[in-house]
């Protein structure tokens, strides 16, 4: 276990053969564990979830905001960083990223079976998340989403909005097989268009976190493609239904949308309660994908207020 700055990091061995290198805001041990009877075996768990071209470090700031008010713990993604990162396409279809996840989510809850207080997500992060309370609402308490579009909203505007399928026609570079070879080309050029093409300015890029990504970069980047190319949704996708019933969220969920996104369109939200019947939505009008880092007193202060609501569900007297 290493610690820098309020920060701990650990690797999280799952049974399944896959390894998350994480990082967290409690003193975890080497092997995640927290000291028995510590003072923070009594405060909620949480679980976020980065998305691409990020790793778990992207929640940093969120990790040192939330220490004292609850467990957090941001893993590298599967193909992401030091986690493992399998070579087959396949090996990053939903249900493999959703075991990874929920293998962490045994790993971090308060008790063995009990579900995490609340699961943080964005983009890439957002559709393992999405996909989790699908299949597993038993398994997180409540959700947040940060900028990561729902299936049902995400094959609705890629079929029928022709706006977010130009901004979403990005998708079709990221699968080519030499895109890894062309973001790392010149000191990872194209890599910062997806910070600094978005509408505003990326101030909260600091040349101390530019080296950060470029460390991070250095280990690897077909993985996070691979995310792309295994899924079905991008531009052109074909016939494909999806029932109601197998993408209906039945857990309490928040999803904080930057409305300056653009990749990921404010449509991508319109109508969402069909799909997720609790909801509560948050648009951040100033605010872009990268609303993590840019508001990220906005993002703590969400998180605690979900945290807040499910304690008073827990705590609300069952009638008789």
């Amino acid at each position: 276990m290493a610690r820098t700055d309020g920060i701990h990091t650990f690797d999280a061995a799952l049974p399944h053969g896959i390894t998350l290198a994480c990082r967290g805001n409690a003193p975890f041990d080497a092997a995640g564990v927290l000291p028995a009877g510590h003072a923070y075996a009594a405060l909620p768990r949480v679980v976020l979830l980065h998305g691409f071209p990020e790793g778990a470090f992207a929640w940093d700031d969120i990790l040192r905001r939330l220490a004292g008010k609850a467990v957090a713990v941001a893993p590298d993604l599967r193909g992401y960083g030091r986690s493992s990162a399998p070579t087959e396409v396949a090996a990053y279809q939903a249900r493999h990223l959703v075991q990874d996840v929920l293998a962490l989510i045994d790993r971090c809850a308060a008790r063995p079976g009990a579900p995490i207080d609340l699961l943080v997500a964005h983009d890439w992060g957002g559709a393992v998340a999405w996909n989790l309370a699908m299949m597993r609402p038993d398994r997180c308490a409540r959700l947040m989403i940060l900028n990561s579009p729902h299936p049902a909203t995400f094959l609705r505007e890629l079929r029928g909005n022709p706006a977010q399928q130009a901004a979403s026609a990005y998708m079709e570079f990221l699968c080519r097989p030499d895109a890894a070879a062309l973001l790392a080309a010149d000191g990872y050029a194209r890599m910062w268009g997806f910070f600094e093409k978005m509408g505003r300015s990326a101030d909260w890029l600091t040349p101390a976190l530019r080296d950060v990504y470029r460390a991070h970069w250095s280990l690897g980047l077909e993985g996070g493609l691979n995310y792309y190319r295994a899924s079905p949704m991008r531009p052109g996708v074909g016939e494909m239904d999806i029932p109601d019933e197998r993408v209906t969220v039945r857990v309490p969920t928040t999803v904080l949308w930057g409305e300056r996104d653009t990749a990921l369109l404010p449509g991508l939200i319109d109508g969402l309660g069909r799909w997720v019947p609790d909801l509560r939505t948050v648009r951040v009008p100033d605010a872009t994908h990268w609303i993590a880092h840019e508001r990220p007193a906005l993002v703590a202060e969400e998180i605690l207020r979900a945290l807040a609501r499910q304690r008073s569900m827990v705590a609300m007297p069952r009638s008789v």
